[in-house]
């Protein structure tokens, strides 16, 4: 008897059938093996009719990208934003002869050059530019000390600062690359997909004559071009880009300042070492005046892992102080990739790595699709005069994670720190509340942003392969479970950026995460089983694509996770009685959730939000999606002793002065585990979307004692990732929690605890361990508080 199996020979399947004298076999799954597979796809049961994705419920598609309604009132009003039937979606990479003025065979050879040829440029003047920017007093006192100083390198230094103010647009060169680039990303892309309703609310937007800025996630050195693409080709004014990378060769720098790009000065590495230059800050503080003050638009990246941006907020706070402009529109900007890039980031070096990273690029195998969605442009001031965006009334952290993990009542931590997100050493001048104002705006537009993007068939197949199918699952519980969670997602209110027939969704899913996939042909044939590749960088791929599945399904995670916590800790306490009987209070339930999202990393939770609330949000919606009930008490009945008769009671922390006589102030309302069919298997999955960061913080802190602290920055992080690395390759089986990224989660949620403090020696930043954690049962209870949110039952 002889199977053709693609499974990883460690699974429990595979030791199976080799126990029962099954040969077997194992291979990747690739490319020529999904096309002959491909007929099996039209006869797997639940696949009978050929079932039609919608990317919507209802009429119409979610309306997605609006302004806060508690930051924006006033923008929300202006409805620039509506969901038209009319208008559709565009593929950008499509250019046809109805495009431009002209008609026939030749133009329908040519009519990509007509099209680019016709589109609208805007001149862009930098006459006045310098000489406004180098009569600022600040400009002034910075470059007369550069120099005057004996180093000789300090006037080459001061030149190279001065000319990243001369960054302008060129009409011919600005036309050549957009032909360039429609052709390049031809081959690279599928297609380029922007909804038309949008770009109408973006025309709407540019008549109010306020300068536009644009925020995106930095996801691939892609988003550097796509975005001025789009904006080039429906004839708006393309912004000022600043480039988070640094170029070497002088004519490609020349060339990319013709394009408007804003490059750091010759000779510096990094974004961290451009912005603790004082005189780099500083004009770029004063250009970015300048440039507002112009009317020109600018597109600004807000790093994910590192979270930086939080100066360029400062910046455009600071050109409206001074009265440079009166406002800015902020337009978040969602890009999604369908195809897993992976760090796509562009090479360092000169035209030949260049050339290397675009022959890179054109030589994969797997060709996507890619989703822009352009928010609602909303008031910049406005935002902040409304004063619900800010992080200075944040919880202390004595009151919610420390005391409950340590038991010290007395102890006394310092409000949760937000300073990493914009260090002393970037803009040292700034003011304390502009630098929080700055930091809340920021995490504002980062929630902003990633809650615009687009949710694609493969962000889908990735979450539920990775959290739900670990072990192998059927393509028809997969076409079953792709449908479920497609409804979910647009239940929602989250936009997808596919359509059709079940049967190529998920096909097209497999091909382009076929690399990371097993496929296995077992009985019934008709019926093949996938997994996913045991190996890091499969897993690894699996995770960065599923995190926009985790953001859509974040209040559902936070509760679920404080179900678990509860649960486990009921058994662990040596609770007796079946768990359909178990009451869960609402106070301890949102105690317990609370707690939870301090552990969470940077844009899950809007800064406009309070903690609480959101805790009580995440409690109330597991009953929306059934997996809780609400259990009523009779009000003759106090709930303390309701809650021993279920033997039920417990408190997260060890009060000495709790009494029994204080039930009859907490609230009544209670919680049951409902019973559906789906709901463990709901919660399991739930529950499971936050274990990677959570699994990658308790590794984290089992490493704390083997960090010779005091250590800098960058050190340490070095180390961590090390360690995580290691400590997957011993559990063989997690290695998606051992990404760099996670590292730096990991060190952010440390010095937001209070768990490391930062020190500043000079440019330098050291972490040094709190003497608290010195001890190793201080530690141990620490890794119990983290790890009591993971769930290790599915």
């Amino acid at each position: 008897m002889y199977f053709c199996l693609l499974l990883p020979r460690c699974s429990s399947l595979v030791m199976e059938l080799e126990r029962r004298g099954v040969c077997i076999s194992t291979q990747p799954v690739t490319h020529s093996t999904l096309q002959r597979h491909r007929p099996m796809f039209c006869l797997v049961n639940n696949l009978k009719k050929q079932q039609t994705v919608t990317p919507f419920l209802g009429r119409f598609r979610p309306l997605v990208g609006q302004s806060c309604h508690q930051c924006n009132p006033g923008s929300l009003g202006h409805k620039f934003l509506q969901n038209s039937p009319s208008l559709g979606f565009k593929n950008i990479l499509c250019v046809k002869e109805t495009q431009t003025r002209y008609r026939g065979w030749l133009i329908r050879r040519v009519c990509c050059v007509l099209f680019v040829s016709s589109c609208r440029t805007f001149s862009s003047s930098t006459v006045d530019r310098m000489h406004r920017i180098c009569s600022i007093p600040r400009v002034q006192k910075l470059l007369s000390c550069t120099i005057s100083r004996s180093d000789d390198k300090s006037p080459d230094s001061a030149a190279s600062i001065k000319n990243l103010v001369n960054a302008s647009f060129s009409p011919v060169l600005l036309r050549l690359t957009g032909w360039i680039l429609l052709k390049f990303f031809s081959v690279l892309f599928c297609s380029v997909q922007v909804n038309l309703n949008q770009m109408a609310a973006l025309h709407k937007a540019t008549q109010l004559k306020t300068p536009l800025v644009f925020v995106s996630v930095r996801q691939s050195s892609l988003d550097l071009f796509l975005i001025p693409l789009v904006l080039f080709c429906h004839s708006m004014r393309v912004p000022y880009c600043f480039s988070p990378v640094q170029v070497n060769n002088s004519w490609l720098r020349f060339v990319l300042q013709k394009m408007g790009v804003i490059l750091f000065p010759a000779g510096v590495a990094t974004e961290q070492d451009a912005e603790t230059d004082d005189l780099y800050s500083t004009i770029m503080t004063s250009l970015v005046g300048a440039l507002l003050q112009d009317g020109e638009s600018i597109s600004i990246c807000v790093s994910q892992d590192s979270v930086h941006g939080s100066q360029w907020m400062a910046r455009i706070r600071q050109a409206m102080s001074d009265n440079l402009v009166p406002d800015a529109n902020l337009v978040p900007v969602g890009v999604s990739y369908d195809c897993p890039f992976g760090q796509c980031l562009l090479p360092r070096g000169g035209v030949l790595s260049a050339l290397w990273f675009v022959l890179s690029l054109l030589c994969r195998d797997d060709k996507g699709s890619v989703r822009i969605h352009f928010a609602q442009a909303f008031s910049l001031k406005e935002m902040c005069e409304t004063g619900r965006c800010c992080v200075d009334n944040w919880c202390p952290v004595q009151e919610l994670p420390l005391t409950s993990i340590l038991h010290k009542t007395d102890a006394v931590f310092g409000q949760k720190s937000v300073s990493s997100l914009l260090p002393s050493s970037w803009m040292p001048g700034l003011q304390p509340e502009e630098r929080n104002i700055s930091i809340a705006l920021m995490l504002h537009l980062l929630y902003s942003t990633t809650s615009c993007m687009a949710v694609m068939s493969t962000h889908l197949l990735s979450s539920l392969m990775l959290h739900k199918h670990r072990k192998g699952v059927r393509l028809s519980v997969l076409c079953r479970d792709m449908v479920w969670l497609l409804e979910e997602v647009l239940f929602r209110g989250r936009d997808v950026g596919f359509a059709g027939s079940l049967v190529e969704v998920i096909y097209q899913a497999l091909r382009l995460l076929s690399p990371y996939l097993l496929q296995a042909s077992l009985p019934p044939r008709n019926d093949p089983l996938m997994v996913p590749q045991s190996n890091p960088t499969a897993l690894l791929t699996l995770a960065h694509h599923s995190y926009i599945i985790t953001h859509a399904f974040i209040l559902e995670a936070v509760g679920a996770s404080a179900v678990s916590a509860m649960l486990s800790e009921v058994a662990r306490r040596g609770g007796t009685g079946e768990i359909d009987d178990l009451v869960l209070c609402q106070k301890e339930l949102t105690d317990k959730a609370t707690q939870l999202i301090y552990l969470l990393p940077a844009g899950y939770v809007p800064p406009c939000q309070s903690t609480e609330g959101f805790a009580l949000d995440a409690v109330e919606s597991l009953v929306r999606c059934g997996i809780l009930m609400t259990e009523e008490v009779p009000c003759h009945t106090p709930v303390c002793d309701f809650m021993k008769k279920q033997c039920t009671t417990w408190y997260t922390t060890d009060d000495p002065d709790h009494s029994d006589s204080d039930c009859e102030e907490q609230d009544t309302c209670t919680y049951k585990l409902s019973h559906p069919v789906q709901c463990p298997e709901m919660l399991f999955f739930l529950c499971s979307l936050l274990n990677t960061q959570l699994r990658a913080l308790c590794w984290a802190i089992e490493c704390l004692h083997l960090l010779p602290t005091p250590l800098l920055e960058s050190e340490c992080l070095l180390r961590l990732h090390a360690y995580l690395k290691s400590r997957s390759n011993l559990d063989k089986i997690h290695y998606e929690s051992a990404s760099i990224d996670l590292a730096k989660m990991s060190i952010r949620t440390f010095s937001n605890l209070g768990v490391v403090t930062e020190e500043n020696d000079g440019d330098d930043v050291y972490l040094d361990l709190n003497p608290a954690f010195l001890e190793a049962g201080n530690r141990h209870r620490l890794h119990q508080f983290v790890s009591q949110y993971l769930c290790t039952s599915f």
